[in-house]
C-alpha cells in the first residue's frame, strides 16, 4: 500500500556555481588561520597586508580566516585557487613550502586553529567533482600562542617573500593559460 503522504522526487539535483563567488575572476587568492592565535595566522596576516595593485587583473582576494566549509563556494568557483596558511612541518621557522595537492590526503595536517580544516574542504570538492587547480603555500611555524595577536619576526618576515613567490605563481598560471588558447 503506498502513503499518498510521501512525495516522491526523482529528480537530480542540478548545481551551477554561483558567479557570484568568482565575479569573473579566474584565480582566488585566499590566506586561512587563526589571528586570535599567534603565528598560525599568518594567511590572514597575509591577506590583510596585501596591496593589491601589484597584482594584475582578474584575482579574487579572501580573508579566510577560519570559515571553513563557508569558503567552499568561493573555491569551487575559480579554476585555480593559491593559499597562504600555516603549519608545523618541523622545518625552520618562518620557511615557505609549495604543495600542489591533488587529493585531501596531500594536504598537511590541520593545525588545532581551524575549526574545519583543509582536508575536510577538499574531500567535499572532490566529492562533488568540483577541485579546482590548487597551490598551497605554507609558512611554518614553531607554535601557536593562544590569544595573542601578531607574528613573530621569522614568520612576519615571510610575507614579503611569500607575496613574490604568489606573484609568480599568478605570471605562470597567465603565461600556460595564454599558451593553451
Amino acid at each position: 500500500m503506498r502513503n499518498e503522504n510521501i512525495l516522491e522526487n526523482n529528480d537530480h539535483f542540478q548545481y551551477t556555481i554561483d558567479p557570484y563567488h568568482a565575479n569573473g575572476n579566474d584565480i582566488l587568492i585566499l590566506g586561512i588561520g587563526n589571528y586570535l592565535m599567534g603565528d598560525e595566522g599568518v594567511g590572514v596576516k597575509f591577506i590583510q597586508e596585501l596591496d593589491q595593485s601589484r597584482f594584475p587583473g582578474k584575482l579574487s582576494f579572501i580573508d579566510g580566516g577560519t570559515g571553513g566549509f563557508t569558503l567552499i563556494p568561493y573555491i569551487e568557483s575559480h579554476p585555480h585557487v593559491i593559499i597562504v596558511d600555516a603549519t608545523m612541518d618541523g622545518k625552520e621557522e618562518g620557511s615557505i613550502s609549495l604543495i600542489k595537492p591533488k587529493f585531501s590526503d596531500d594536504f598537511p595536517v590541520s593545525l588545532s586553529g581551524h575549526n574545519f580544516g583543509l582536508k575536510d574542504m577538499m574531500d567535499i570538492l572532490t566529492f562533488m567533482d568540483k577541485m579546482p587547480e590548487i597551490n598551497l603555500f605554507t609558512i611554518t611555524i614553531a607554535r601557536m600562542d593562544p590569544m595573542h595577536i601578531g607574528l613573530s619576526p621569522k614568520v612576519e618576515a615571510a610575507i614579503p617573500e611569500v607575496t613574490e613567490m604568489i606573484i609568480r605563481k599568478v605570471e605562470e598560471i597567465r603565461k600556460c593559460e595564454s599558451q593553451m588558447f
